[in-house]
């Protein structure tokens, strides 16, 4: 996300945190690029001038260009200002008192309403323990009752639907009271879209606001659509007073522009977004963490949070024990490979890793070599997997028509998973092995 975006602004900071010293014409150089950089990732051209004229201003005034490394503190600057914009501390859910916590969702025809309801619901579910309710109110787009039928079931919540012969308003209202009856922690709302924010919309949504009293609203807006996007959050804003923005389709969205502007425009927080098309793709936005992953300096809490969701501490114990003594498996990589894959893409959770960023630029992981990689492994028998040296020729061959892959590749997963237990092995002796003839021999 926010390739584009993310590469100039590195590319501006950079050049301005390699000067030894910076003057006023320096500073003004780099607004100017920044400046450029924002209009052209469709971030408000409002929003954009009251940036880069504070990021100037906080630059002279408080005596940077004097400072031992005044590059630096312009980057710290520039990070903070971002992290201000797109709201400064996270936001969360407010939960009610008097459960159940209802919270209604709103938003055009096609941001990904439905798909962001059953996300948030697995979310509750998964994350706070919540016991969850969604109640399908679209009753005018074809399909999507059944839509979320399948979704929210996936997602592990009742779903309520009285079908689409019904006002909408008349079934948000039974839900609440169904939710009520069945001890639910939250109940949330999918309601109707439209192509475009019109009266109609409205005023449903506001006869369904005033039936159930929701705890929060929260408006879907497609990330990818820009200042789109921003336009359809503040004509929301006017008409029906949302209390949160759910970004979808954030993991596609190579410039910026919504999620930049639509906390300036609206006064309102991006309280999650969307960042893949599973369920599981979805997670609290932190601005001070976004900041840091569009300036390149990667996501290490993030990226923390997610492994601890996939890892199990006893599982990790165990695995250290098997390193040290040289005991690590190709099953064990498989289960590894599996976990870390759960993550979600890799070159997204690289993309955390502080300075990864630069470094792996124009590098394309390909996820099906990982496929590949795992369908080597499961035509193994686990003798085979435990014990990769028995593998020649026949085992070899059949390996590779099972997998539907050829012999070459079996050999070289063979090949570098033997150097990987090699690195393990000089590891667990506490010794750090020697990188560069390591992967000599693995080529």
């Amino acid at each position: 996300m926010f390739e584009s975006l993310g590469d100039k602004l590195q590319e501006t900071l950079s050049d301005v945190r390699g000067r030894g010293a910076l003057t006023e014409a320096d500073v003004t150089k780099a607004m100017r690029e920044i400046r450029l950089a924002l209009l052209e990732a469709d971030v408000n051209f409002k929003v954009v001038k009251q940036f880069t004229d504070t990021v100037k201003e906080r630059c002279l005034g408080v005596d940077v260009l004097s400072q031992l490394n005044p590059g630096q503190q312009v980057v710290k600057i520039v990070r903070e200002e971002l992290t201000a914009l797109m709201g400064g501390a996270s936001a969360g859910i407010t939960f009610s008192p008097r459960p159940p916590t209802v919270i209604m969702m709103a938003g055009l025809q096609g941001s990904g309403k439905t798909t962001a309801t059953a996300k948030l619901a697995r979310h509750l579910h998964e994350q706070h323990g919540s016991s969850v309710a969604v109640a399908a109110c679209d009753v005018y787009r074809p399909a999507a009752v059944e839509q979320l039928i399948t979704v929210g079931g996936q997602a592990g919540a009742a779903v309520y639907e009285q079908g689409t012969d019904r006002d909408p308003v008349d079934i948000a209202r039974w839900a609440v009271d169904k939710a009520k009856m069945d001890g639910k922690d939250v109940l949330i709302i999918d309601t109707a879209g439209r192509l475009h924010v019109d009266e109609a919309l409205m005023e449903e949504l506001k006869k369904i606001r005033a039936a159930v009293k929701p705890t929060s609203i929260l408006l879907v807006v497609d990330a990818m659509t820009g200042q789109d996007a921003v336009n359809v959050a503040e004509q929301f804003s006017q008409a029906v007073d949302f209390d949160g923005v759910i970004l979808s389709k954030l993991d596609g969205d190579a410039r910026g522009g919504a999620a930049l502007s639509v906390k300036a425009v609206t006064g309102k927080p991006i309280v999650f977004a969307s960042v893949g098309e599973k369920l599981d793709q979805f997670e609290p936005f932190h601005p001070d963490r976004m900041a840091q992953r569009i300036l390149g300096m990667g996501d290490m809490l993030s990226l923390i949070e997610k492994a601890e969701g996939q890892i199990d501490e006893e599982q990790a114990k165990e695995l250290e024990r098997k390193m040290r003594r040289d005991e690590f498996t190709l099953d064990d990589f498989l289960g590894q490979l599996k976990q870390i894959r759960k993550m979600g893409p890799l070159t997204s959770l690289l993309g955390m890793i502080p300075g990864a960023g630069a470094q792996l630029k124009g590098l394309n992981i390909d996820e099906k070599e990982l496929d590949r990689v795992q369908a080597i492994i499961l035509s193994m028998t686990m003798q085979e997997r435990s014990n990769p040296k028995i593998i020649k020729g026949s085992r070899r061959l059949r390996i590779a028509k099972g997998s539907g892959t050829s012999v070459q590749a079996v050999n070289q997963l063979i090949k570098q998973f033997d150097q990987m237990r090699k690195v393990m092995k000089q590891m667990g002796k506490g010794r750090m092995p020697d990188m560069q003839a390591l992967m000599r021999q693995a080529r």
